[in-house]
């Protein structure tokens, strides 16, 4: 199939996109991006926008910065660009290892960090390193500009708080202390296949115990979300295999999956007690 007709807009600023956002998010205008959900969806004809704003040509939304503790990633920021650590620390090393879980090469030379976030998809990566960081969205419109939490940004399948005249120009990421360690476990049919679940345990060890504790779990839910059960199970203790296992049953009890049918979600809850407590085991072994 080809997609349906439609009115292209390139900006070259972002005023000018925000601007030109204003006039066509009531006729079904979309942002433009690496259009590799987009796309796709538009030949099949599952998406029909009448208005396509491309913002590849904004130069200022390629901006990949660390600054006042934080990394600042523009929407035009590839996946790719994230395959070589972009700072020092942990926090550049883990982004480097989960982009290497996102689709193929040719998707991340063309797709981006922000359109993963603005796509909600329950299964991306993106989606889960932000929710599991604390991350920052930055969304401008002709109204002015706003900040929003992740833990208020993702608000279900597909769902996010962005209003459809709003531009996400970028996602800041907080720098990770030096000592902090992170582990990532994603579990799919085939490598580049959609996630069935994944999860990222973030924390760091002061005498001998472990502190400052996150883990989130994606693909299982509506959204990516930090399991609150999982990081008490772990605080204050130190770093076993018992206690990674405690809380990776605390996890698997918490969630609610998506899918249907019981047997599903008696599967998905068993996926993400083995998600959880590798990611623990992987994180251990960081530093």
């Amino acid at each position: 199939m080809k997609p349906g007709q439609f009115a292209y807009h390139a900006p070259q600023t972002v005023q000018e996109a925000v601007a030109m956002l204003a006039e066509v998010a009531s006729q079904e205008g979309r942002v433009l991006a690496g259009g590799q959900s987009l796309v796709p969806a538009m030949a099949l004809r599952l998406a029909l926008p009448a208005h396509l704003v491309d913002i590849n040509g904004v130069a200022e939304l390629g901006r990949l910065a660390a600054e006042t503790g934080e990394l600042a990633i523009g929407a035009c920021v590839r996946h790719a660009r994230l395959e070589r650590p972009v700072v020092d620390g942990p926090l550049g090393r883990l982004l480097s290892n989960v982009v290497r879980h996102i689709a193929h090469y040719p998707i991340r030379t063309r797709g981006t960090f922000c359109g993963s976030l603005a796509n909600a998809d329950p299964a991306s990566e993106w989606c889960l390193v932000a929710a599991t960081l604390g991350a920052t969205m930055v969304a401008k419109s002709v109204r002015g500009t706003r900040t929003i939490a992740a833990a208020d940004f993702f608000q279900g399948m597909m769902a996010t708080a962005l209003e459809p005249d709003e531009l996400l120009v970028e996602a800041r990421l907080p720098i990770l202390s030096p000592d902090t360690r992170f582990g990532f476990y994603e579990f799919n049919r085939r490598a580049g296949d959609f996630a069935i679940v994944m999860a990222l345990a973030v924390y760091r060890v002061e005498h001998g115990v472990i502190v400052d504790s996150r883990v989130g779990v994606g693909g299982v839910e509506g959204h990516p979300r930090r399991i609150a059960a999982a990081e008490q199970a772990l605080a204050g203790r130190a770093p076993a295999s018992e206690v990674f296992r405690a809380a990776a049953d605390a996890a698997a009890k918490v969630v609610e999956p998506i899918d249907s049918k019981p047997e599903l979600a008696a599967y998905k809850r068993d996926v993400t007690r083995t998600a959880v407590r590798r990611a623990l085991e992987a994180a251990e072994k960081s530093l």
